[in-house]
This record gives structure tokens, C-alpha cells and sequence, in this order.
């Protein structure tokens, strides 16, 4: 079909003008026009309005106008009227055949009644990827490159500068099972015409007409957003915070303390089991057990280990097992060191990541509190991160309530659990879902956990980042006391704690890694009350808070077995054996109480017969 057997041949001699005119500059918009002429000469449909070409492919709001534009002048130039636009609520009487008619028609509907007001035709609504979405740092990124780049970039490079604008990874999927990225969002840009691609084998990616006018409205977002807020758009750190407040921070420490002799009063004894991790040898036995608190012995008197500022540097530890998928186990390092925090990576004895002050000059701390010291000092959080599927198994298999009670027992005052809300089966997870909400708002209310849910792994890594950066605000500039090892035990360590923080709370008192590690390991010093507790909680049902009831009854296994002896033989003393343990726990809140179908599946354990 030539130019003058065209439907719409003046319009189309100008597309054609514009799309000869981009060849030669060798201009972006060369496949948008070459798109919109190919389209407009194959419609066999005449159009009164430039506007109405919206429906073709390859024409944009831009270029519509542009055509309406360059019609209008031709209309000027000839004495000719401008056609109508097919919006407008009314038309010229000469626009069209058969004016005479539907004016009388008009007036009919007039004296019938009154005439309903035209509708509006809806103008389309211009294209704005989502912030921080793939789309929306692919266009970020291209634009950066300014108006004059003709080449392009190619992906690789486009990878580099779009992944600091965007909250998912463009090169690892945010769920492990499925294998779509943030380049995925380049399809749609290309589907749009907002971005040409040029160039084989080596592609090169670059923005179009229409794609430099939707950088524009970005950058105009962004300039209102920096006005009104004083936010950084395209900061890495900008979107890692929660919707809730942070925990809050424990008070700045001035001085030091001083020497300090406690009377301890009597402890409950509680404790309980460990999760199963390997212990770090060189810690094993940093700690003893040392005398029981509830036998009348007293707090140790100390003098503290004082790190000055300046004297040390925070440091996130990671533990080894925080891994993305058996095949890329270092995803997580790699991603918090794009964010500016190179983690140390080790085994954990107790969650996920934590916080050291680590001495700049090495061997310091040993030298100051003897050879159990080591280079570091533990500050006051702690991070427990969970995927949503992981925590509906822990949920499952008892460990949830374990690991949430080894967090209790660790002395840590700031424990952040993390849920990772990954995509799962809708089905599967409406059967847990009103378990998994209630176990975490029992976390915040009852344990006083602050829970931080994120959408996946690179909103974690951005979490932590954002929250090493803080910590390292508030401790590079105070003075840490240490309590030293030497005076540290399994018993006396949180009843000191615990006094410390009640009697000094303008002061941070910490221990080393080393005491620490020792401290929540679970190593051959295993007191035997712990040893008990994790017997029991081996009961399916048995939670920690109803196995330190039990232990508080009744110290000891040896303890638990003689009382089920001393009930008899016969039916009653069977009968007495069952409700052994609900006759004594029964009475208690609902989350501690023990009622008869438990207690008759501890008789079956415990009992001899």
C-alpha cells in the first residue's frame, strides 16, 4: 500500500518526515516512528482526530499531540476548520454528513426531557513504574546516562547502576523455588516502548522518546519528595525500615562503674533447653557453672573493663548457616557488603546475626581481664530471622518455643525476630495462618520481642545494613563497661545482669564473645536442670514455660521419677500417676497450666508403668 492509497496519507507524510528525520540524527526515537508509520499505513480506517490513533500500536499521548499540534497549523495555513476532538461534548454541524438530522433529533430529546450529560472521554493514564521497583531503576539508571548517549548500555553495566535504586535483586530471585529477577521488568519497558534495544550479539539497552518522558516524571517525584521529606531518593538505605517503631535504645553509658557488691536474692531457677549447634571448643569452658544462686550465695564484686570511645569499632557477626540456597550460600555477605557492612561470618551459638564492639588494638581486652578475654564484647541485640515457611515448621516440631526461650535466657535485652513473608501455598498457609499471628503477637506482648517482617532476603540485608549503621551511631561514641569473665557463672549471670541494669540503668554493662558464646552453648557444662528441662520438653506438648513448672515442682528427673513411684500400685495408683502433674500445674494461666491429656502423656514417659 503506497503513501496516497493511505487512509490517513497526511498524517502519515509526517510520521514519515519525523521517522526519516530520527534516521539521520540516529536518534532514539527511531523504532517508536518506525512502529507508529508501519501501523497508521496498514489501517484501513480514516480518523477525523489525531487522539484517536491512540489505538494503534506505536502511538503514545506524545505523539498524538504532537500530530493534533501539526494538524492544527495545517489547518491554519489552508483556511480550513479543525476537526472536532472526539472527547469534545460538541461537534461542528459541517464535520460530518447528516447534521441536519441529529439536530432535529436533538431537539426531540430536548422537549422529551433533559438530555444526559456526555461522557467524558477517560484521557490515559501515563505510565509511572512503582518506586524502587525493577522497572522504575532500570529507567533511573538509563537516564543517568544523559540525553546525548546514543550508544546505550549493556546489561551488565545497566545491572550495576540500576541495582542501588531497586529493593529486589537483579541478579538472584527473591524466592529461591522461582527464577524471575528485576530484569524481568525489562520486558514490560520494552513491551511499552520505553526502552529500544540495539546491537547482536551484545545488546545495548536505551531510553526512547516516551521513556525520557517518564525519567522526567520520576525525576520531578523525586525533587517533590526531597522538598517535602528531606528523603534521598535512590538511597540504598532508604526503604530498610519498618512500619513500626524501632525497639527502643537502651541509655548512653557516661563512666564507668565502679565496683559493686549485691545481695542476691533467691532465683526460680529457671532455665531451659538449647537448640541443637555446635559448640565452639575454644569457648567450651570460658564459664563454669559455679555456685546456685538459690542457695544464699552472693553477686560478685568487680571491677569493669572500661573501652573507651574510639577504642573499637561495631562489627555485625553473621552466622554461617544464614544461607539464600545450598548453591549460593554467600548470597547474603555479598549483599550486605554492596550495602557499605562487610560481615564477619561464624557459627553462632544463638541466632541468626548479632553486634560486637571488637578492640582496634588486639589482645587489649585479655590483657586488661586476664586470658579468658578475647577481642570482643557482645552489645545488646540480637537477631532471630525466620522464613515463613521455616516458622510454620518450628511452629510444628516444638523448636519455636525453644529457640524464643534460649533468646530469653541469653540476658540480650534487644531481640529482633525477622519473618521473611515469602510466597507459600494459600491453602497450606490459611491452615497455620491464625497459629503463625498468634504466636507473633504473643512475641511482642508477652516476651516483649519486636518483630520485623520483610518481603524477602534483600529486605532483610537492607534491615540490617540500616540497623548496623544506627548501632554504630549510638555505641562508637560512649564508654562500654565489661564485666569480666573471671567473676562470670551459669547461675550468677543473669540475677547480675538483671541487678546491674536495675541499680545503673545509665550504664551498659557487657560481657565478652568468649563468656557469651560459652553461655549459651550447649556444651558438656550443661547444668542438669537444662538437661531435664530438654527431657521434657521431648513431650509433644510440652512448651519451655510448662517444663520450668515442672521443674520448679520437681528439681530433678530423679526427683519427678520418685513421685510417680510414691503413688502406688493398682488402679489407683495408676489413676493417681495420670493426674500427678495436673493436680499440681492445673491451676495455672493457660499457657503455663498442665491439664489431664498432658499429664497422662508424661505418666506413659515417666512413669514405670
Amino acid at each position: 500500500m503506497s503513501q496516497d492509497t493511505c487512509a490517513n496519507p497526511l498524517l502519515l507524510g509526517w510520521v514519515k518526515e519525523w521517522w526519516d528525520t530520527a534516521r539521520e540524527q540516529n536518534s532514539k526515537g527511531v523504532t517508536t516512528y518506525k512502529h507508529a508509520y508501519d501501523s497508521l499505513r496498514a489501517c484501513p480506517i480514516a480518523f477525523d482526530h489525531p487522539s484517536s490513533l491512540q489505538q494503534l500500536k506505536g502511538f503514545g499521548p506524545k505523539l498524538c499531540e504532537r500530530l493534533t499540534e501539526k494538524l492544527r497549523k495545517h489547518c491554519e495555513e489552508n483556511g480550513t476548520p479543525m476537526p472536532a476532538h472526539p472527547g469534545s461534548k460538541k461537534r461542528g454541524a459541517a464535520s460530518k454528513p447528516g447534521a441536519g438530522e441529529r439536530e432535529e433529533d436533538d431537539d426531540a430529546d430536548a422537549a422529551a426531557g433533559p438530555a444526559r450529560p456526555a461522557k467524558k472521554a477517560r484521557k490515559p493514564k501515563a505510565y509511572v513504574p512503582a518506586f524502587r521497583s525493577g522497572a522504575y531503576a532500570l529507567v533511573v539508571a538509563l537516564s543517568s546516562a544523559g540525553e546525548d548517549d546514543t550508544v546505550g548500555m549493556p546489561k551488565a553495566e545497566l545491572i550495576q547502576e540500576a541495582q542501588p535504586h531497586c529493593d529486589a535483586s537483579f541478579s538472584a530471585p527473591a524466592d529461591p523455588t522461582k527464577f524471575y529477577t528485576a530484569w524481568n521488568s525489562m520486558k514490560t519497558l520494552l513491551q511499552k516502548e520505553l526502552v529500544c534495544e540495539r546491537g547482536r550479539p551484545l545488546k545495548r539497552y536505551a531510553l526512547t522518546d516516551e521513556g525520557w518522558e517518564v525519567a522526567s516524571r520520576i525525576r520531578e517525584a523525586a525533587a517533590a519528595k526531597v522538598g517535602g521529606a528531606g528523603a534521598v531518593v535512590g538511597s540504598a538505605t532508604a526503604s530498610t525500615g519498618s512500619s513500626r517503631p524501632a525497639p527502643s535504645m537502651p541509655p548512653a553509658s557516661s563512666r564507668p562503674a565502679g565496683p559493686s557488691t549485691i545481695v542476691l536474692e533467691e532465683d526460680g531457677g529457671e532455665s531451659t533447653a538449647s537448640q541443637s549447634r555446635t559448640t565452639n571448643p575454644e569457648f567450651r569452658d570460658v564459664v563454669g557453672d559455679g555456685a546456685g544462686t538459690s542457695e544464699g550465695t552472693g553477686l560478685p564484686t568487680f571491677t569493669p573493663i572500661v573501652l573507651a570511645p574510639g577504642s573499637f569499632t561495631i562489627e555485625l557477626i553473621l552466622d554461617t548457616r544464614e544461607v539464600r540456597a545450598k548453591t549460593d550460600r554467600d548470597y547474603m555477605q555479598r549483599e550486605l557488603a554492596k550495602q557499605g557492612v562487610t560481615p564477619t561470618v561464624r557459627a553462632l551459638e544463638l541466632g541468626d546475626a548479632m553486634w560486637v564492639a571488637r578492640c582496634k588494638t588486639p589482645g587489649w581486652l585479655a590483657q586488661q581481664g586476664g586470658a579468658d578475654e578475647c577481642d570482643e564484647v557482645v552489645l545488646d541485640w540480637i537477631v532471630e530471622r525466620k522464613r515463613l515457611d521455616d516458622l510454620l515448621g518450628s511452629l510444628r516440631d516444638g523448636r519455636f518455643h525453644e529457640q524464643k526461650f534460649r533468646l530469653r535466657r541469653s540476658g540480650v535485652p534487644n531481640v529482633v525476630y525477622v519473618v521473611e513473608e515469602i510466597s507459600m501455598d494459600a491453602a497450606h498457609f490459611q491452615r497455620y495462618e491464625e497459629a503463625v499471628q498468634s504466636a507473633l503477637a504473643a512475641m511482642q506482648v508477652v516476651n516483649g520481642y519486636f518483630v520485623k517482617r520483610t518481603a524477602m532476603m534483600d529486605e532483610t540485608v537492607r534491615y540490617l545494613a540500616g540497623l548496623t549503621g544506627m548501632l554504630r551511631e549510638v555505641y562508637e561514641g560512649r564508654a562500654l563497661s565489661v564485666i569480666p569473665t573471671a567473676v562470670l557463672t551459669r547461675r550468677n549471670y543473669l540475677p547480675l545482669l538483671a541487678h546491674l541494669r536495675e541499680t545503673r540503668p545509665a550504664e551498659s554493662h557487657h560481657v565478652s564473645y568468649a563468656a557469651f558464646a560459652a553461655l549459651a552453648s550447649k556444651s558438656s557444662n550443661m547444668a542438669l536442670r537444662d538437661l531435664f528441662l530438654k527431657m521434657l520438653m521431648c513431650t509433644k506438648g510440652v512448651t519451655g514455660e510448662k517444663a520450668m513448672e515442672i521443674q520448679r515442682v520437681w528439681r530433678t528427673p530423679n526427683e519427678f521419677v520418685r513421685a510417680y513411684e510414691g503413688c502406688g500400685e493398682g488402679e489407683e495408683g495408676r489413676q493417681s500417676k495420670v493426674d500427678l502433674v495436673s493436680s499440681r500445674l492445673g491451676h495455672l494461666v493457660a499457657r503455663k497450666k498442665i491439664g489431664r491429656p498432658l499429664s497422662q502423656k508424661l505418666a506413659e514417659v515417666w512413669a514405670d508403668d
